[in-house]
Parts: structure tokens; sequence; C-alpha cells
């Protein structure tokens, strides 16, 4: 008789949700710099359909190697941009429900969302037109990089949402801005350069959102609260970035495909960059950063990879 094995999957810890208390209700700008990248962010809205050449993409003159790696890393790069179609809503809904939370951040995370919307399309489209959307990494053991969850934390009342944004709006999406950037000074196909352009004028504004609300708080925050921060801006560089979530080359046990993928499609012009200017852009991002929180008064510890020098 044979047997059927069922995979047990992995359960979560239940979150601590927040009680609506949504009275009294404020609604008077108090950070007019947040509320300007909800305004100037309305008024750019684009259209990925009218507003890119798609045409111009022309895959055929491309080999079908570098094809294959141009959708490989469109297609990775698409499940990062999707984890925004449920962490954002989550993170909006968190800071409605949170008492005493300004009202700018919540008209500004709505564009946001939308925003987060156009990129993944057009990374689908990318990944469509080099050979169709791969749905997972080519090593299971990598998907656990990119299931974080975010959407659960975003929510939970156990987690202080300053030092959510700081490791999540301000870090990270920084981050994503200034490989946007190194991404698009390598491009030459005239389809993929237009999407980054448009790419990277959006995620300006995430990471001013991030770095503009640490700064209105930080005048609050206390030694722990500091702390805090820095332990979880320590913890995500740790276990997201150092096990290549947006640079496949660090975790090259787990994400060898993507990293080859990525180094044919910088190679080719299309979307990528060479290993040594990702290292150089996460490297000198990473100390921006750093100073950015010492003036806030967040010590962000160095680190330590046998991929890279030290940042």
């Amino acid at each position: 008789m044979q047997r059927v094995m069922h995979q047990v999957k992995p359960t979560l810890p239940p979150s601590r949700l927040l009680v609506e208390r949504r009275f009294p209700l404020e609604m008077n700008v108090t950070l007019p710099e947040i509320r300007e990248l909800y305004d100037t962010g309305k008024a750019g809205r684009w259209n990925p359909l009218r507003d890119v050449d798609w045409k111009s993409l022309d895959t055929s003159q491309y080999d079908e190697p570098a094809r294959q790696a141009a959708r490989r890393t469109w297609s990775r790069r698409l499940w990062v941009e999707a984890t925004g179609l449920t962490e954002t809503p989550a993170l909006l809904m968190r800071f409605c429900m949170e008492v005493g939370r300004e009202i700018d951040p919540k008209f500004y995370l709505t564009v946001r969302n939308t925003e987060e919307a156009w990129h993944v399309e057009c990374f689908d489209r990318l990944a469509e037109a080099f050979g169709g959307r791969i749905a997972a990494p080519a090593d299971p053991a990598y998907e656990a990089t990119f299931n974080r969850n975010l959407h659960r934390r975003a929510m939970d009342a156990g987690q202080n949402l300053d030092s959510y944004v700081a490791s999540f709006a301000a870090f990270e999406d920084g981050l994503e801005l200034e490989l946007c950037r190194t991404w698009r000074s390598h491009s030459t196909n005239s389809a993929v350069i237009a999407v980054l352009d448009r790419v990277i004028v959006d995620k300006e504004r995430h990471a001013a959102f991030g770095w503009l609300y640490l700064a209105s708080r930080a005048t609050d925050w206390s030694a722990k609260d500091r702390a805090l921060i820095a332990d979880e801006l320590a913890a995500h560089v740790r276990e997201t970035e150092l096990k290549g979530y947006h640079c496949p080359w660090l975790a090259p046990e787990h994400a060898a495909a993507e990293a080859e993928a990525d180094a044919l499609t910088a190679s080719s012009g299309l979307g990528g960059a060479p290993r040594a200017a990702e290292e150089d852009t996460l490297v000198n991002y990473t100390a921006n950063a750093r100073a950015k929180l010492a003036e806030l008064g967040v010590t962000l510890p160095l680190f330590e990879s046998n991929r890279m020098r030290a940042f």
C-alpha cells in the first residue's frame, strides 16, 4: 500500500490587531511635505500602456540566452514589487487605526499603492515579452526570502510603527530607488529605460515619505525607541538584503540562476547592472542611510558578508 505524504504548511503566529478609535477625527495638514508628495503623485500619474513605447522593446534583436536572462530578472523584480500590493494597504490601515497618527501619510499611501500597481504591470509585461513570467525562484529555498508577510507585520499591534517605517518605507525603499538608478545607467533598450525612468520618479517619492516621516517623529523617540529601530533595521539587512532579496549574487547557494540571469541582463543592456556597480550602490547607500539615521539618534551597525566588502 502506497503512503501519501502530506506537506505540512508552516503556521504563522497570530497577530494582535488594533481596536478602531476614529474620533476625534483630525483632517488638518500637519506634515506639509508629505501632503505635497500626495499632491505631486496625483499630478504625475502615468499609464503603463500609454506612456511606454512597448514596440521599441523589440525582443527579436536579442539572442535566446539574453531573452531568458531578462525574463528571469524581470520576473524576480515582479516578485519583489508585488509585495506592495498587500503591504501598502496594510500599512495604510495601520496608520488609520493607530490613535494619534497624522492624516497626511494616510492620503499619501493611497497614491503609493497605485504606483506600485503600475510597476507590477510594467515588470510583468517585460517578463512576458522576453518569454513569459516565471512564477517562482529556481531554488525553493530562495522563495522564503520573498515571503516576508509584511502585511501581517504592519497590522500587528505589537509592531512599533516608526521602526516599521524606518526599515521598509525609508531604508528599503531608498535602496530600491538607488538600485533602479544604477540599472537605468547601464540600460540601452529604450522601452526598458522608459519604464525605469517612470519607476524612479515614483520611488523618489516612496523613499522621501519614509525619511520625512522619521524626521517628523524623531524628537519624541526615547532611547528605547532608537535602540528598537536600530535592531529592526539591522535585522532587515541581515535577514533580507544579505539573503539576496535585491541582489541575488549575495546568496549564490540559493539564487545562482537569478544571479547569472542578472549578469547577462546587465551586459545586454536590458535593465541590470554589473555586480560591482550594485555592490557600490549598496555600500554607498547604506553609508548615506547610516549618516541620516545618526542625525536622528539611531546607530546602524556595520555589516559583514563573505560575498562583499563590509558596508
